[in-house]
């Protein structure tokens, strides 16, 4: 199978589950032929951990979610 044939394959399931942010997911796929990173930010509850397990199910690896807050600190006068 030819790695565009792949591609589209992985999209077009991935795209089952994750439904108007075909952008978003062409980017994260991008990302990980490329071996890089992706760091997903958007309001709760849009659909951000489903993306990862998502990609993950679809390429047959391991799935774990990591969660943290960004916290501003401030100095107190």
């Amino acid at each position: 199978m030819e790695p565009k044939e792949i591609i589209e394959k992985l999209l077009a399931n991935i795209e089952k589950v994750i439904v108007g942010k075909e952008e978003t997911v062409k980017l994260c796929l991008a990302a990980l032929i490329s071996k890089g990173h992706v760091l997903i930010e958007d309001v709760p509850g849009l659909g951000k951990t489903m993306l990862a397990r998502s990609i993950a199910k679809s390429i047959n690896a391991e799935f774990k979610r990591l969660q943290f807050q960004n916290t501003i600190l401030s100095k107190k006068s």
